[in-house]
């Protein structure tokens, strides 16, 4: 009896055709969410590793001992390049790992186990009392942590960067040590600017007052090891750091997701464990966030780890850095633009010039468009004002490939080319939209405020219609063309009705129409 309803060479073509509408993953046209590393033996080899793994699940180890082996291998890599190796004997100096499903449950795992640590220490009354431990991170510390904090209840302490560079600055950070926080988090690098944090100053700092320490190297962090200009240290090879987060599925070159969590000492790592016994089904015992767990992305990040070896991944690295060496030349030398700070690792941001004259300035979100019109991805990020009321500039991000190496010249022609085309064009005015949409919803700034306390499906769809955002079946559409207006709202919107907005539309996006395939 055949049991499939559809030809599976039918399923395969309609599958190949909806990703006609997706951007490239492939050839070096989007510089940001993917990591090609231009060799298609390396996709293929990936591809191989994750269908031979297809069947198994990753929930138990001792059932499926491969994964046990190659868990061990890719945390193995990664504790050797990350300079984890070494330790002694003892218990609470062994770096040991986990492999995740990315970097967000790297980043979640670590401020879980900070957390529990944090309260081991504590009588269970102030533990559990009102005062939640701190989480303390600079303004520019990946969302994750944001989401940690709000999952496992922490007070989010945002330490203000240095508008000019992008980094904390060590004593900001070190002037919020307490013993309150269960975690400092630094990175390596940022991801918004590609700022190193200043992470010996604070983990001597950290170590002194038995604070932990968390790197977050989850960008960049298979590249900084193999990066060919110095870098400072930053990983475990500094006393004081308690945990390393990086994705293999950055420039692992590793198909999504894959991540690494580093923690030094065995007994602190066990705290982001879950076990339980307490049921009438069989032990459970989960290392992540997740239950049943594929094994193909591990299979994938081990294959590569095992084909690349140091001098690979060293080629890999050398070629994103020379691409972005050849980027960083090209936007040094466009009026009216500037790189951010010194960024390490291959990522740039890039503003407005505020030195040269407003006639001669380039916005980067007008620039980030001319530049998408001529066939290139390019990442657009918004201003912020920090707690201390500095303000962080409007930016546009580039993630470097080792596969941008082969299309440079071109890329860098077509920077040249959208920056001679939008020179002199004023920022889009948020304030102004805001008003416009306030005074078509029949209302003032001030109504649009008080809507983002509680608005509801309906309400959100009704806001979002009038930003374009949304078609008359409340089905959402494409986002326009241009992005800078969209990031203008998003910079001048009060964040929780922006916020609020964005879970509607994204949930709007992969909701079922009225009629749905069955039968």
């Amino acid at each position: 009896m055949n049991l499939l309803r559809r030809d599976p060479a039918d399923i395969l073509a309609e599958i190949a055709a909806l990703r006609d509408a997706d951007a490239p993953t492939h050839g070096g046209r989007v510089l940001s969410y993917v990591y090609d590393s231009g060799v298609p033996e390396l996709d293929e080899l990936a591809a191989g590793a994750a269908r031979l793994m297809q069947p198994v699940n990753g929930l138990d180890p001792t059932t499926f001992p491969s994964v046990a082996a190659m868990e061990a291998g890719v945390v193995g890599f990664a504790r050797r390049v990350f300079h984890g190796e070494g330790a002694g004997p003892v218990s609470g100096e062994v770096v040991v790992g986990s492999v995740t499903s990315g970097g967000t449950e790297s980043c979640l795992l670590a401020v879980k186990a900070a957390r529990d640590a944090w309260r081991a220490t504590r009588p269970s009354g102030e533990a559990g009392g009102p005062l939640a431990p701190r989480l303390v991170v600079p303004t520019t510390a990946h969302a994750a942590f944001h989401k940690a904090a709000e999952y496992f209840g922490l007070r989010l302490d945002l330490v203000p960067v240095d508008p000019a560079d992008g980094a904390p600055r060590a004593a900001a950070v070190v002037d919020r040590l307490g013993d309150d926080v269960a975690l400092v988090v630094l990175s390596a690098p940022s991801y918004p600017f590609a700022a190193l944090d200043p992470i010996v100053e604070v983990a001597a700092a950290c170590a002194e007052r038995g604070v932990a320490l968390h790197v977050d190297a989850c960008i960049g962090g298979f590249a900084l090891p193999f990066w060919p200009e110095p870098v400072p240290p930053w990983d475990l090879r500094v006393p004081g750091v308690t945990s390393l987060s990086a994705d293999l599925h950055k420039y692992g070159y590793a198909p999504k997701g894959v991540s690494v969590l580093l923690t030094r000492g065995r007994d602190r790592q066990r705290r982001q464990y879950f076990a339980t016994t307490r049921w009438p089904g069989y032990p459970v015992v989960n290392p992540t966030m997740a239950g049943s767990r594929p094994a193909g992305p591990l299979a994938a990040a081990w294959a590569i780890v095992e084909a690349l070896g140091d001098s690979g991944f060293a080629e890999l690295t050398a070629r994103a850095a020379r691409a972005t060496s050849v980027l960083r030349g090209a936007i040094d030398g466009i009026e009216g633009l500037c790189v951010v700070g010194r960024p390490v690792g291959p990522l740039l941001a890039v503003a407005a010039d505020e030195a040269v004259d407003a006639d001669r300035r380039v916005d980067p979100h007008h620039w980030a468009d001319a530049v998408g019109a001529a066939g290139w991805q390019l990442q657009l990020q918004p201003g912020m004002t920090q707690p201390d009321g500095t303000r962080l500039p409007p930016t546009t991000h580039l993630t470097v490939t080792p596969v941008t190496e082969s299309v440079a010249a071109d890329l860098s022609g077509a920077l040249v080319a959208a920056a001679d085309a939008v020179r002199g064009v004023p920022p889009v005015d948020g304030a102004e939209l805001v008003a416009e949409l306030a005074a078509g919803l029949g209302g003032g700034p001030s109504a649009l405020a008080a809507a983002s306390a509680d608005l509801d499906s309906d309400a959100a769809a009704a806001l979002l219609a009038a930003l374009g955002l949304l078609g008359d079946s409340g089905a959402a559409v494409a986002l326009p063309a241009r992005l800078a207006p969209v990031l203008a709202l998003v910079e001048t919107l009060p964040g929780p009705l922006t916020e609020r907005l964005l879970v509607e539309l994204l949930a709007r996006v992969v909701e079922p129409g009225p009629a749905t395939r069955g039968g």
